[in-house]
């Protein structure tokens, strides 16, 4: 296997597209190209570009702000696409997507993603794929997930959701010429060479924790320990209530999120609160389960930086074979909290990639898997993959 990269900034959605293909170069092997761009993109366009050059699927979604690639940050207030392509004449892969309105639950729209990009492959339907990529909206995304698994079990997961610059749903994810700010894409992939993926929060945990009591829905954290949840969280920081009500809460919990540990301990899941509503209930990122703990976590900025390289080196002391390219999905928040210092992210990677391509980026949710095979998501977190030979 090998990678490709390329980046534009060009106005023009067709020829930012078409430029960014250009300078990763042809390949007649190519498989798969991952395309990370602008939500100011006609996206339609952009793709059209890309396929100018690549005959093979093109997937992806808008990311926050920019995208980082071997040349640097890429973005800000330009209009942006980077693109990596897998590059392979023994991978197979095989695609899906769906368009939430078209389903009766998210579920059902997974499993149908992935039913069509199993049936793609062509593989034996007990050929187990090595990987999923999944990229989804920010609102379902386990749902989406669990689809997903009814058709290929727990295979190990990568990948993230769909983000705006604003918070404001304007996000896209797309599949070739199928674009949906709601739904689900995948990919299945088979290869020779392998995969791995480091998957964290990078934060410390506090003596503060308690036990939800309350959630509405999925996604609404109503109280801890029998105390509104806002209350609660201003108790342990310090702070008044009034100081973290409606989007204050997002910015305040960037540098002190939420975390639930899984069975074992081996993972702690991030939650970041997004908005405080005026009944102290917190809109969480991701779901949450009545019965179970949440710990406050913490980390400083220079921790939020300094867990890139932290968490590459982690991955490689994994690898068994020297990496060919890095897939990197590092959470909007968290780039959001790093702001200028967003160099000091592309200083930690070159660091620690030993020069092979690489693309990293930001997404309003995060996937990915623990070593049996406990794939799950969560928010302010990094998901970062390594393909070897």
């Amino acid at each position: 296997m090998k990678a490709l990269t390329g980046f534009s900034t060009n106005k023009n959605a067709y020829e930012a597209g078409l430029e960014a293909a250009k300078m990763a170069g042809k390949s007649k092997d190519a498989k798969l190209v991952f395309a990370y761009m602008s939500c100011d993109y006609k996206i339609k366009d952009v793709i059209k570009g890309i396929k100018e050059v690549y005959d093979c699927p093109v997937i992806g979604n808008t990311s926050f702000t920019g995208v980082i690639m071997p040349q640097g940050y890429v973005g800000g207030d330009k209009p942006f696409v980077g693109i990596m392509v897998l590059s392979d004449p023994n991978m197979i892969v095989g695609v899906g997507f769906a368009d939430r309105k078209a389903f009766q639950s998210a579920r059902d729209a997974g499993e149908a993603a992935t039913k069509h990009a199993r049936t793609m492959t062509k593989m034996p339907y007990n050929d187990e794929p090595d990987v999923m990529y999944m990229t989804a909206s920010p609102t379902e995304e386990e749902f989406f997930l669990k689809g997903a698994n009814r058709v290929v079990g727990r295979v190990p997961l990568f990948g993230g959701s769909a983000a705006d610059n604003t918070i404001e749903g304007n996000w896209k994810l797309y599949l070739d010429g199928k674009v949906t700010s709601e739904g689900v894409a995948v990919a299945l992939i088979y290869m020779n060479g392998h995969f791995m993926n480091e998957f964290t929060g990078a934060y410390r945990e506090t003596g503060d924790m308690g036990i939800i009591t309350k959630v509405e829905g999925t996604r609404q954290l109503v109280s801890i320990d029998g105390v509104p949840a806002v209350k609660k969280y201003a108790k342990w920081r310090g702070m008044k209530p009034s100081e973290l009500m409606g989007n204050a809460l997002l910015s305040a919990t960037i540098t002190s999120p939420l975390g639930v540990k899984d069975r074992l301990g081996d993972l702690i899941a991030i939650r970041h609160p997004m908005f405080a509503n005026d009944d102290y209930s917190m809109n969480i990122g991701a779901n949450l389960a009545e019965g179970t703990t949440v710990i406050r976590m913490e980390a400083t900025v220079d921790e939020l930086i300094s867990s890139v390289g932290e968490t590459l080196r982690k991955l490689n002391a994994r690898l068994e074979k020297p990496a060919v390219c890095y897939h990197l999905v590092h959470c909007g928040g968290r780039r959001a909290g790093i702001d200028s210092r967003i160099n000091e992210v592309y200083n930690e990677i070159v660091k620690n990639v030993n020069g092979v391509p690489f693309i990293m980026e930001f997404t309003f949710g995060e996937y990915g898997f623990v070593d049996d095979g406990r794939n799950t998501t969560g928010g302010l977190m990094l998901s970062f993959t390594a393909f070897t030979k």
